[in-house]
């Protein structure tokens, strides 16, 4: 903030500066023009007009430039006057003229036409109005003529009409010159504008300044009222809209001060440009900051509520908001400065056919992250698999996503690939679920078998960590080696490091049960088997199809399920069990999810 009023100081303070150089270099290019003048080819009928009269703003461009250096007999060239009267009256008349345009001239100079044919809106194709000449109640138009000229063709003059009123005019302000009463000193013409005018630019910098930062503090009064009035801590965000705000309200006012100063017309007209130019940087920037903060909290309130793929999406936004800007305030200085915009956009427009092509790769790329995160796919911190690849996401870019693998290796995916790829989130799965295949071997028996699925399903009905609803246990298939039980359940956890633990103690009950039931696990293998080879364990057999005899006799096989009866009579069991390291003595209900 320190810095804040040096940079407006400096700013303004170029703006005079700006102004000399913008007429000096328009004096020189005048008189290079004019000495590099090349000899127009003897085949070439309707040759430019040297002077640039070939178009309305030409003329009185040239005009006011030829006669601001003092060369007041080239000026007379722009007039429409016989050989011999531009001769004789020709300087004294554009002298006239200019001092007419300085102080009385009412238009735009900026939307004077710049085609040969001119604008038909103001006049026709061989006669332009281009404003008028303010004489108290009358206002005496300023109008220009298309004539012909034998050495330059077609070329636009100050009409004869609008030159016969110029010496009544002229002795009118005569009269009236409020700067005669100054200092003879201070008449001193420096690049076509009195010293006195000069100093007097340079004098309402600080004055300009001093009430753009008054209203810059009014502005605030209402928003700390509003502020304290709504409890509200006050952020400074307003110190970073206060700059912009200054530098445009300081620029309004040394605008006004500048039009009761009467510059010279074309001093005016750059003076006038630099001004606009400044006032259209402090407008942009002040959009720019508007929308930075707008986009900033955006992004807090979204990662507050948990979105953080919004909130990445806001700074995106951000960063796009702010190229935006830029680009339309460098088309609207383009604009301000003169330049014609239609050829600036049409040029932009085939660069940024080019440049389309050239990137595509990267628009994929930028176009691919917006979508993913407008998509909220993933985030930041998500486990997920990425075709053959899984890993943690680290870092979403505008280029390319970066990926931790389960490697510890970085990897980059474009997100023009990532947006068409088919990806797997881990970290959004409400349960993971626990499908192992069990290989028993062959000869077990019917009953055995049927014993085994029986107490696998009270196992897993009982367990707290597994969801009952979605659980099936079946015996599948027989295979070459094995008969095949295909287990299908959920585990009520997200956590990959808890489902590890949980799923070795189902393996480990699953084991102790298939013991139980005096069978084994089968692998893949042939067997041989010889009169002299021990079988399965018999006792344990002939238990398990014993208890499935039972339930037979009592009517209570459970196949395919137990009763509800029965399964109401289920007890949970004790997970972690009691005497596991990390068991507690209150855990003796099924967790939920968490959340």
């Amino acid at each position: 903030m320190k810095k804040l009023p040096l940079l407006i100081l400096v700013a303004f303070l170029l703006a005079p500066g700006l102004l000399a150089q913008s007429l000096l270099a328009q004096s020189v290019l005048a008189q290079v023009t004019n000495l590099l003048k090349p000899s127009a080819p003897a085949s070439v009928p309707t040759p430019a007009d040297a002077l640039g009269r070939d178009t309305p703003s030409g003329t009185v461009l040239g005009f006011l430039q030829a006669a601001q250096d003092g060369n007041e007999r080239a000026a007379a060239d722009y007039l429409q006057m016989s050989a011999l009267r531009r001769q004789s009256q020709g300087p004294d008349m554009a002298g006239k003229l200019k001092a007419l345009m300085d102080s009385s001239f009412v238009g735009s100079i900026r939307h004077i036409s710049t085609q040969p044919e001119g604008n038909l809106e103001n006049g026709t194709a061989d006669q332009q109005t281009i404003g008028f000449f303010s004489n108290g109640d009358q206002d005496v138009p300023v109008v220009l003529v298309r004539v012909s000229d034998p050495n330059a063709g077609k070329i636009w003059l100050f009409s004869a009409d609008t030159l016969a009123r110029v010496p009544e005019l002229y002795d009118n302000i005569e009269a009236h010159q409020v700067e005669n009463k100054l200092p003879q000193s201070l008449h001193t013409v420096i690049l076509g504008m009195p010293l006195w005018q000069w100093l007097a630019l340079i004098a309402a910098i600080p004055v300009a300044i001093t009430i753009g930062w008054t209203m810059v503090l009014l502005l605030a009064i209402p928003r700390r009222l509003w502020l304290k009035l709504r409890n509200r801590p006050n952020l400074h965000g307003y110190s970073h809209v206060s700059k912009p705000l200054l530098i445009t309200f300081s620029g309004l006012a040394d605008r006004v001060m500048a039009a009761y100063l009467g510059l010279p017309l074309l001093p005016r007209l750059y003076y006038y440009r630099t001004l606009a130019v400044i006032i259209s940087i402090g407008l942009f920037w002040f959009f720019q900051s508007v929308a930075s903060l707008t986009m900033q909290r955006l992004r807090i309130h979204a990662i507050s509520a948990g979105r953080v793929g919004t909130g990445t999406l806001m700074v995106l936004a951000d960063r796009l908001l702010r190229a935006l800007v830029i680009v339309t305030s460098l088309l609207a200085i383009l604009a301000i400065m003169g330049f014609n915009l239609t050829t600036v956009l049409a040029g932009l427009g085939i660069g940024g056919i080019a440049i389309a092509f050239a990137a595509q790769k990267t628009l994929e790329n930028l176009f691919g992250g917006i979508s993913v995160l407008a998509d909220d796919v993933i985030r930041v911190g998500d486990y997920c698999r990425f075709a053959d690849r899984t890993g943690t996401v680290e870092d979403i870019g505008l280029r390319s996503t970066q990926v931790r693998t389960d490697a510890r290796t970085q990897l980059s995916i474009p997100n023009g690939a990532l947006a068409t790829m088919s990806i797997e989130n881990f970290t959004r799965r409400d349960k993971i679920q626990f499908a192992p295949v069990l290989a028993i071997r062959c000869e077990t028996t019917a009953d055995q078998l049927r014993y085994l699925l029986a107490e696998i399903r009270r196992m897993f009905y009982e367990h707290p960590k597994v969801e009952n609803s979605s659980t099936t246990i079946r015996f599948a298939n027989f295979d070459s080696s094995a008969l095949r039980v295909e287990i299908s359940s959920n585990v009520l956890t997200r956590d990959s490091n808890e489902f590890i633990a949980i799923r070795e103690d189902l393996l480990f009950r699953i084991m102790d049960i298939v013991e139980k039931s005096g069978t084994a696990i089968a692998f893949p293998s042939q067997t041989l088997y010889f009169s002299r080879d021990s079988v399965l364990d018999k006792e344990k057999a002939a238990a398990a199809e014993h208890q499935v005899q039972q339930w037979r006799d009592q009517k209570n096989l459970p196949f395919p399920d137990f009763s509800p009866e029965e399964k109401s009579t289920f007890r949970p069991i004790v997970y972690p069990p009691p005497d596991s390291a990390v068991a507690k003595t209150d855990q003796n209900t099924p967790d939920s999810i968490p959340d």
